[in-house]
């Protein structure tokens, strides 16, 4: 954890000193934006939904009495950390955050209207999947930065090897809309979980996988220079095969061609970073890919990638114990801990250079 750190921190040194970087003629200056994802853990409300099996969600399983404190609580804590993704270099809020693990709209809007986000205006996009427990995805943006053009959310259907029945599962979420007239889709995921071991149920995200390929080929073959940001909790690492060979991700930014995704988050696995763990073990579940149009520096036109993070701040982490140093989850042994989430946010810097005389301030995109 203390090589996560120390790397995160440099990260933000070597970038607060590119964008500051001086030329023969002048200083470049340029607008940032953070685009996010982050696993809510059992965002549920406090309310018996009839329709899905929301009574296994762990606030649910608590004394009814307590429901009403602990999910004030659970959204102050989403809140908290939100607000504080990439903020120390764009100097706000994320433009876009995609998120996982909520029961419903209804916990978006507690959640966008919670005293600790409410100034940043996010709107939601947001569908019903059919997952059995009744989790979706989802995605806020910031209404005074992007504006939806059009969303839509795609089923992944698959079926149980042995018993032929489908398993319900969450849709993939795809919103496209313009980051400050820059035109970007997002596809936010959450892909088939490792129940019943990871041979087992490997081929349910192999399948997530070759969905979200057919959306980023679907969205190729209207532009075949589409911005496309994926994101999610895939359950699965940047070198599993879901990733590495249906998708077809790439380690290395010369690799990468009209077309093709590259994903930092293979090389941040390398290098020690965890965003989940499970038995001592960590891992990189959650990531952000793009298309090549955003990795090219040559294009000045629009926003670019700049750098990856894992926010993984030590007032989200476990101080002792067995458990020290991974995620201070918000739900344990039955109660709420007064944490966060199983799993770290991951971010991303889009950077877009001023050109614009009357506009050489770098923007706070609040």
């Amino acid at each position: 954890m203390r090589k996560n750190l120390l790397l995160s921190v440099l990260c933000v040194f070597a970038f607060a000193k590119a964008i500051t970087a001086q030329t023969s003629e002048k200083a470049k200056q340029y607008k940032v934006k953070t685009v996010a994802f982050y696993n809510l853990e059992n965002l549920f409300d406090i309310e018996d939904d009839p329709t899905i099996n929301d009574e296994a969600s762990p606030i649910m399983e608590m004394a009814e009495g307590l429901r009403a404190d602990v999910y004030q609580k659970k959204l102050t804590s989403m809140a908290r950390v939100i607000r504080k993704i990439g903020a120390d270099v764009s100097q706000s809020a994320p433009s876009i955050v995609g998120v996982c693990e909520v029961e419903n709209r209804k916990v978006l809007e507690d959640l966008v209207n919670h005293p600790l986000l409410i100034e940043f205006d996010y709107g939601i996009e947001h569908y019903d999947s059919p997952d059995r427990r009744g989790i979706d995805t989802g995605m806020l943006y910031k209404k005074s930065d992007f504006k939806v053009l059009n969303s839509d959310s795609r089923e992944l259907i698959i079926y149980d090897k042995s018993s032929g029945k489908r398993k319900y599962t969450r849709d993939q979420l795809v919103v496209t809309g313009e980051l400050e007239g820059d035109k970007i889709s997002f596809i936010v995921n959450h892909w088939p979980s490792r129940s019943g071991g990871e041979q087992k149920s490997r081929p349910g995200r192999v399948a997530a996988a070759a969905l979200n390929k057919k959306i980023v080929d679907s969205l190729h073959s209207v532009d075949a220079m589409s911005k496309i940001v994926i994101m999610g909790d895939l359950n699965d690492d940047p070198t599993n095969d879901s990733v590495l060979v249906t998708l077809n991700a790439q380690k290395d930014r010369e690799d990468v061609r009209p077309q093709m995704i590259y994903n930092p988050y293979i090389q941040m696995l390398k290098d020690g970073f965890a965003t989940t763990f499970y038995r001592d073990a960590g891992f990189v579940f959650d990531q952000i890919m793009f298309t090549y149009p955003l990795l090219n520096e040559a294009n000045q036109e629009g926003y670019r990638y700049y750098n990856a993070n894992v926010f993984n701040p030590s007032f989200m982490t476990n101080k002792r114990g067995r458990w020290k140093n991974t995620t201070l989850r918000s739900f344990a042994d039955g109660g709420f801990t007064g944490g966060f989430s199983d799993h770290f946010p991951v971010y991303v810097y889009l950077v877009k250079e001023i050109t614009d005389a009357d506009d050489m301030k770098v923007s706070s995109g609040k």
